[in-house]
């Protein structure tokens, strides 16, 4: 598993609440009591789909022949953030995590702390990658992890052993910048079993230091669709590069995105896709008759 704690804390928050019940007692109203005390919809939807997984595993592979699968009553989907970063506020978000030092009763000295965040950054900002296939990036091809080769500059987000999903993780060819950039991170030994190492391990979550780092670079903030968390950096890498003019299909193979959701979450980023709606904003309130004779009046 990519994220073995995490995956046992669901499985013990599972356990405790329904700890008494039988599948029979899971009905919507059990269910809905469940995500009122998660308190997070997103969290809540995580653990109740992961118990239905682990009641159908059962139900096919334990009793045999049962044909009726357990659905669970899921609350409503939290809708998809919009959050992108301007070139300013990336640049200070790395400017942030590069300097950050140990804090001593409010002051900070000693030893840089969040270097790492600022590798993870700029890893997320040129490719547009999952935080998850970033951290699981190694230098060596290793099972159950994806692999970054520093010779031929392909980036294999999926990791070997592991099946493709609904997630896309396409190999890539990394930026040149970018694998300039690692090259002399290894070459440093600052990264050398994966591409984002803290004190010479490889790091699976940025979580710890993250908040920290956006707050030091000014852009903490108490509203929830503007926070800047992780995965903000894969709408930011997505927008940019729609708003330079890359064709939709590209950005969709290169990223691991959909072109259905490009156009749904990403829409407003694409140059030129409002272009006649605006054209026409000119003639609003007027007929196509008075449109058409103004065309002729002028020729």
């Amino acid at each position: 598993m990519a994220r073995p704690k995490a995956l046992k804390k669901m499985v013990l928050d599972l356990g405790e609440f329904f700890a008494e019940d039988t599948i029979g007692d899971l009905n919507g109203q059990r269910q809905r009591d469940y995500a009122k005390q998660r308190g997070s919809q997103s969290a809540a939807r995580r653990d109740l789909e992961t118990l239905a997984a682990a009641i159908n595993y059962y139900v096919r592979d334990m009793v045999g022949g049962v044909q009726t699968l357990f659905r669970p009553v899921l609350p409503e989907a939290v809708p998809a953030r919009e959050r992108w970063l301007t070139r300013s506020e990336a640049a200070s978000l790395i400017l942030a995590a590069w300097r950050k030092r140990c804090d001593h009763d409010g002051v900070e000295k000693g030893r840089h702390t969040s270097r790492h965040i600022a590798r993870f950054i700029l890893v997320g900002l040129y490719t547009g990658t999952r935080a998850g296939a970033i951290c699981g990036a190694a230098l060596i091809a290793t099972i159950g992890r994806g692999h970054v080769n520093l010779e031929t500059g392909q980036f294999r987000r999926l990791a070997y052993g592991k099946k493709q999903n609904n997630k896309r993780q396409p190999t890539v060819d990394l930026p040149p910048r970018l694998l300039a950039h690692m090259r002399r991170w290894e070459r440093l030994g600052i990264s050398n079993k994966a591409v984002v190492e803290y004190q010479g391990e490889p790091v699976q979550r940025v979580s710890n230091g993250w908040d920290g780092v956006v707050e030091k670079a000014g852009l903490a903030t108490e509203v929830k669709e503007l926070k800047v968390i992780p995965h903000t950096l894969r709408h930011t890498a997505i927008s940019w590069y729609l708003r330079s003019g890359v064709p939709v299909d590209k950005v969709s193979d290169y990223c691991g995105v959909s072109i259905q959701i490009i156009k749904k979450v990403y829409g407003h980023h694409i140059p030129g896709g409002f272009d006649g709606v605006v054209e026409a904003s000119g003639r609003i309130g007027r007929s196509a008759t008075e449109t058409q004779q103004k065309r002729l009046q002028r020729t």
